[in-house]
């Protein structure tokens, strides 16, 4: 009888950035947005994608084993076509495209990940910084399209939250929301859909504003959601009786991330609430295995930046003066935490 334990997690663990490289360079590619709800051969497909004979049952195949792609049938002449997931998500035309987040994982994180070593060695950021180039936000701000197409990779990743953030919590008790670092205004749109007594504003820096206001105009909600331009770390956050921050605050190092926090306490009513929206790590720092991979992501980005979990949002928000909290977990690792004032 064999009593060695299974190394099969420690090779599928190993071998882990085969199938993500795969992935990533499928959404690269495009095969799910050319696939649409087509049935393609290997080779009509691949001769679209402008792929070498080669690899392309390879390729195709390993997403089928993978369950990104089906086939009907098997040999030269199966068919290949999307998933229903597939077909919703890895889209570039479907509205729920998470894509985004992918080709920049794929574009820049892949590579950056590579220097992990050092920057646990070092505590300096593996990004462009280390090569010589502006930082991310930077760089991004600096070029309206750019920043456009990151705001675009983040909302796919983001909707999944900030829906069911929408639906979990219990904004009965306000009248008034802004969304600190709003982005194009996402939080706010699905927030206002749901709730229609809330007056919702969406607040960043100057550039952004007229990216949200667009996003807001498509979706009907300009006369329930608007915008403000400031920035956090010099201008008073906008008063309203809930303050939200969806992955924001674990951008910043602990200096920043306590000026963030005390800027809310600032700007609310007795009563009001601050809210984090994060891959919350678990109070004991066991399970939630995204959340830490996070966290050393913003290693790679920032330095000295990190995610963090709810005991440490309590202590960092009772020190501010907040008195009552709670946890809502929202959708895969992502989880809302709340203080009230």
């Amino acid at each position: 009888m064999n009593t060695h334990p299974d190394p099969s997690p420690i090779l599928n663990t190993a071998f882990a950035f085969w199938s993500s490289k795969v992935l990533l360079t499928a959404v690269e590619f495009g095969v799910f947005t050319a696939l649409k709800d087509r049935r393609l051969t290997g080779s009509e497909l691949g001769g679209e994608l402008g792929l070498h004979p080669r690899g392309i049952a390879d390729f195709l195949d390993a997403l089928v084993a993978m369950k990104f792609l089906e086939r009907d049938g098997n040999g030269a002449d199966s068919k290949y076509f999307n998933t229903p997931a597939g077909l919703l998500y890895l889209d570039r035309d479907s509205p729920r495209y998470v894509g985004g987040i992918l080709e920049m994982l794929n574009a820049r994180l892949f590579k950056f990940w590579h220097d992990l070593p050092e920057a646990l060695r070092t505590g300096r950021p593996q990004n462009e910084v280390k090569h010589g180039q502006k930082g991310i936000f930077e760089e991004l701000y600096a070029e309206l399209p750019k920043l456009e197409q990151f705001m675009g990779a983040m909302t796919g990743l983001s909707r999944i939250n900030f829906e069911a953030f929408a639906a979990k919590f219990d904004f009965s008790p306000f009248k008034t929301v802004c969304d600190i670092g709003g982005a194009t205004g996402l939080l706010c749109v699905e927030v206002a859909k749901k709730h229609p007594h809330l007056q919702c504003v969406s607040f960043d820096l100057p550039p952004v504003e007229e990216i949200a206001r667009k996003a807001i105009a498509a979706a009907g909600l300009s006369n329930r959601v608007g915008t403000a331009a400031g920035d956090f770390f010099k201008d008073p956050l906008p008063k309203a009786d809930l303050i939200t921050m969806g992955m924001i605050l674990h951008d910043w190092n602990l200096e920043k991330k306590m000026h963030l926090i005390r800027a809310a306490y600032d700007a609310l009513p007795p009563g009001g609430a601050l809210v984090a929206i994060e891959a919350l790590i678990d109070d004991e720092r066991r399970e939630n295995v995204f959340g830490l991979l996070m966290s050393l992501n913003m290693l790679i980005e920032f330095g000295d930046a990190f995610d963090y979990s709810a005991a440490d949002f309590r202590q960092w928000c009772g020190e501010a003066g907040f008195k009552r909290f709670e946890v809502i977990h929202l959708a895969g690792p992502s989880s809302a935490v709340a203080a009230y004032k």
